[in-house]
């Protein structure tokens, strides 16, 4: 009888055990227990925690549907993996205040709503439906230690999170992510790699671009060709030499059961995929593998060049609406998605313009242009519209670029506002819906830093993780009713320039966690200083799930600024995330602890370099290094006697001064753009100096439309404002033959004594007939100015 009753208490003693370990009621928690991104639109921290031992049950209401239950099961297993333990799943009980609780609550209105409380003694989800329990579980996952997102057995954790308070619900329905997968190939375990990144941040719609001059990706059995011959390109240009080639054989493409293996692995984190066949431009890998579906007839190759291609689908010939409907009959059959993406960007009409077959489809359909365009492009609104048609008697709705607005929109179509955000503000105004994908902000192929010398090759830009998250998707211009057309938001990773996993990865993140909360967050709940200290909980999380993230963010971050007194002096201010501290040195030794620490901006008023570092216990980052040239004009007054381009006045003049020349990227904030006008600046040295020769600094990028100046002209003069031409120098319109670079243009005269130099260079008025922009107008890209 006493060891019967010894075995009862023991066992009472070990629930009791149990629950204390599973409780926790008094204990402080801090706002670093709460790092979460995106971060929940109506959330309350309570104090204390609560434990989950193998001892605590998981419990499931018996209104949760199947597909809720599979969600919970799926986490319920992955935790068992990390754990060790194996708990006890009970379905179709009611609620209990016991271990982890799943409830069904058809009051939550918006289909992806949760609510989560975490009280010391239980976890409670509840949700309308399956995606409500995905997203609490991704909060709840979120608040646990970063380990749980192993995929392997995690020892000496203990799986404690914070008591919380949350309701909550996403701002936009659609929150997507396009990846190129035609410029560069990424097979299917790293599709699924960025498809659980996407469902961390909530994340619900893949946009995958499937097709493209440089490579079709995806088998379509009715036309084997495509991937035979279209997969395939037989070299690629080499950086950005747009003539320079390497000779390998590049290509790749999924299968339809590897399509269906990733829509459906997506489909299990709440993401649909979106197919893009990118037409009636974009389309030489189709053209290649069939050459009967060009205006021409070929012969084709699959490009081995980024750009833009004359060579289009030909709309003229019935076998193109043929082709089409073949393929996307068989994309239809692999992708359950509403929406195809039917492209309908970038699609030169020169060879429209001279092709038989399509100026008597023009004639047959009594097609006719307007005041703003020509019937070619309203060809391709014919087209589009066409295509459109065939979707929507299969049940499925387009999408397409916001080119599509060119000509005339089709009924029913998606636009996806991507030439910043004035396409969307069209479309919504006329009634259609709207995905922002602006590039100013979301292209996430653009730089993150300025520093682009030390980054990888990219496209260009500059879209930095603060930049992103600084976006409101929705413009003021907007009325209240014009805005709910805008349907969601979208970033894009163009890979022309990302050939491996590794940059994929490192272009994608953090900007991705910024995105989330852009896509998620209400306005009024986002806040730039709460999401960089969450970022670090988030950074742990991406460590275990073995992603390589770019980490500019916890760098320095560096502004130069020409004194405002013009005294020939620059500062330097240096920042960066939280409170850690910067050393640096301007001998150029590299700097320890023992050197300068940061405290206020830095004074340099001659040739120097600046060295500086973070100090942080947990992340090792690149030391910062800037060299700054003096000459008789740096840290001078200095101001525009025309206008340069708007998007291109960077900080304003004192660029031109700041002792840093800029580097091959124009976007990055060192360059001053001109084209309407001419640069005309006047610097003002401070004093009466002698000068006999004035030097400017000139970007070329002949792909870019970006020019040489074609005049440099000096004037100098003294303390009573009087100016005196001194130079006056012609430069020659740049012949074919010409290449890219960074040149520069000087003016040399006989010494005289000035106080005031005004500078002049003319644009490219008229681009050459041996260029694809022949007779526009040409951009300039001016930086640094030197006087001696």
């Amino acid at each position: 009888m006493f060891a019967k009753k010894f075995l009862h208490w023991s066992a009472y003693c070990a629930v009791c055990l149990s629950f204390f370990l599973t409780t926790s009621c008094s204990e402080k928690n801090s706002d670093a227990d709460y790092s979460l991104i995106p971060v929940p639109n109506e959330m309350k921290q309570l104090d204390g925690r609560f434990n989950l031992t193998e001892n605590t049950p998981v419990n499931i209401t018996s209104e949760v549907d199947s597909a809720g239950k599979s969600i919970i099961k799926n986490f319920v297993k992955d935790f068992e993996v990390v754990s060790g333990y194996q708990l006890t799943v009970n379905e179709n009980v009611n609620t209990s205040n016991q271990g982890i609780e799943f409830v069904f609550n058809n009051a939550i209105e918006n289909s992806e709503g949760y609510t989560l409380d975490i009280k010391s003694s239980y976890v409670r989800i509840e949700a309308a439906n399956s995606k409500g329990f995905f997203y609490g579980i991704q909060t709840l996952k979120q608040l646990m230690p970063a380990d749980i997102y192993s995929n392997k057995p995690v020892n000496s954790v203990q799986w404690s999170v914070p008591c919380i308070a949350v309701k909550d619900a996403p701002r936009f329905a659609y929150r997507g992510m396009m990846i190129d997968v035609s410029r560069h190939f990424f097979d299917v375990a790293e599709m699924k790699k960025i498809l659980n990144v996407m469902a961390l941040h909530k994340l619900n719609t893949l946009h995958w671009h499937l097709t493209e001059d440089q490579g079709w990706r995806i088998e379509i059995k009715k036309y084997p060709k495509l991937t035979e011959i279209g997969s395939i390109r037989k070299k690629t240009m080499i950086r950005k030499e747009w003539d320079n080639f390497d000779t390998t054989p590049y290509g790749g493409f999924y299968t339809q059961d590897e399509i269906k293996e990733i829509v459906q692995y997506a489909a299990d984190r709440c993401i649909n995929v979106i197919p893009e066949i990118d037409l009636p431009g974009h389309m030489m890998a189709a053209l290649a593998s069939y050459p009967n579906l060009g205006c021409t007839g070929g012969p084709y190759e699959v490009s081995g060049q980024w750009g833009v291609r004359d060579d289009v689908l030909c709309p003229g010939n019935e076998a193109t609406f043929e082709f089409i409907e073949g393929v996307l009959a068989e994309v239809m059959e692999m992708f359950p998605s509403e929406y195809i993406h039917i492209g309908g960007d970038e699609c030169p009409k020169v060879r429209w313009e001279k092709c038989a077959k399509c100026q008597a489809r023009i004639k047959k359909e009594n097609i006719k242009g307007d005041d703003k365009h020509s019937k070619e492009f309203f060809l391709q609104s014919y087209t589009m519209a066409r295509v459109e048609d065939f979707l929507n008697k299969n049940g499925r709705r387009s999408i397409g670029w916001d080119e599509i607005l060119e000509g005339q929109l089709a009924p029913d179509a998606t636009v996806m506002s991507w030439r910043g955000m004035d396409g969307g503000i069209e479309a919504a105004k006329m009634g259609h819906d709207v995905i922002m994908t602006p590039n100013s902000h979301l292209y996430f192929d653009h730089y993150q830093t300025l520093n682009t010398a030390d980054e990888p090759l990219a496209i260009g830009g500059f879209s930095s993780v603060e930049k992103v998250y600084s976006l409101n998707p929705i413009p003021d211009v907007l009325t209240a009713e014009e805005a709910k057309f805008v349907k969601g938001v979208q970033a894009n990773l163009w890979t022309e320039y990302i050939p491996t996993n590794e940059q994929l990865e490192y272009q994608l993140l953090p900007r991705l966690a910024a995105l989330s909360e852009v896509q998620w967050t209400q306005p009024d709940k986002k806040n730039w200083e709460r999401f960089l200290a969450s970022l670090g909980h988030i950074i742990s999380i991406y460590d275990v799930m073995g992603f390589n993230y770019a980490k500019h963010i916890y760098e320095i971050i560096a502004t130069y600024d020409v004194s405002p007194d013009g005294d020939g002096s620059i500062y330097v201010t240096m920042t960066t995330a939280g409170d850690a501290p910067i050393y640096y040195t301007l001998d150029g030794s590299e700097p320890t602890e023992q050197s300068n620490l940061y405290t206020t901006p830095v004074k340099i008023d001659k040739t120097s370099t600046i060295k500086a570092f973070v100090k942080r216990d947990n992340m090792q980052t690149r030391p910062f290094s800037k060299t700054f040239t003096f000459n008789k004009a740096t840290g001078r007054s200095i101001v525009h006697n025309t206008n340069p381009t708007l998007k291109y006045a960077s900080k304003g003049p004192s660029i031109l001064v700041d002792g840093l020349k800029g580097d091959f990227n124009y976007s990055t904030g060192y360059w001053v753009g001109f084209m309407a006008e001419p640069m005309d600046v006047t610097i003002d040295l401070g004093q009466l100096t002698e000068v006999s020769s004035v030097t400017i600094g000139a970007m070329v990028q002949f792909g870019e439309w970006v020019f040489p100046p074609t005049k440099l002209a000096v004037w100098t003069a003294d303390a009573d404002g009087n100016f005196t031409e001194r130079c006056i120098k012609d430069i020659p319109v740049a012949e074919e033959s010409a290449t890219d670079g960074l040149y520069t243009y000087s003016c040399d005269f006989a010494p005289v004594q000035a106080q005031k130099v005004r500078i002049v260079a003319e644009t490219t008025k008229v681009i050459p007939q041996w260029h694809g922009a022949r007779g526009l107008e040409g951009h300039m890209f001016i930086d640094e100015i030197v006087i001696d």
